[in-house]
């Protein structure tokens, strides 16, 4: 398998789970390219409308491109907002993690190690 090939099979998965209800699709526009990226992210919905996620690095492609540009649009289901990220420290980060641990299992034992973001309803990427 190509390593295209094995993008390829990864977005189609991430695309599939989002589709379910699993994770989310975020897409960000790229801190060095300018271009859309697209990434499959863990999530919890918050009471408020928000939505919580946690990368497991520092160097998370995705949570750069938010911390660079904060605007992103993200897909659940059959529903694509627009949405604005706004960086977690101390607590509301920790209770984000717990959050995402306590709906993705164990396996979640990275999280934590890189930021945390509400994902709050805003404008579209590209406005």
């Amino acid at each position: 398998m190509t390593e295209a090939d094995r993008r390829a099979a990864e977005r189609a998965m991430g695309e599939q789970l989002a589709r379910w209800g699993r994770v989310c699709l975020i897409q960000t526009v790229g801190r060095v390219s300018g271009r859309p990226a697209q990434a499959a992210v863990g999530f919890v919905d918050a009471p408020d409308g928000v939505l919580l996620v946690a990368a497991g690095s520092e160097t998370a492609a995705w949570a750069l491109n938010l911390a660079a540009n904060p605007r992103c649009r993200v897909t659940v289901g059959d529903r694509t907002d627009d949405r604005v990220a706004v960086r977690l420290d101390g607590a509301d980060h920790h209770r984000a993690i717990t959050e995402l641990i306590l709906r993705y299992g164990t396996p979640a034992e990275r999280l934590g190690a890189g930021p945390s973001f509400r994902l709050e309803r805003g404008p579209h990427p590209g406005g």
